[in-house]
């Protein structure tokens, strides 16, 4: 498993659900932000989401884990 930190940067309306924008945004001040910011100094994600109840588990401005583990 590979864990990035990224913050939900904007939830636009895309269709009947939202355009999610998730970056790399790290707090220099934070030792846990530095080490993903050595890690991984520049990135997005971007996801379409039509899951209303989904959609309310997000918060623009919010930093988010996301975990990559091999679909086998």
């Amino acid at each position: 498993m590979v864990r990035a930190k990224l913050v939900l940067r904007s939830a636009t309306p895309e269709g009947e659900g939202k355009r999610l924008r998730f970056d790399t945004q790290y707090d220099s001040t934070i030792p846990e932000d530095q080490r993903f910011q050595k890690a991984t100094p520049t990135g997005f994600a971007e996801l379409v989401v039509d899951n209303p109840a989904a959609i309310a588990k997000f918060e623009e401005n919010k930093a988010y884990y996301v975990d990559f583990t091999p679909a086998d």
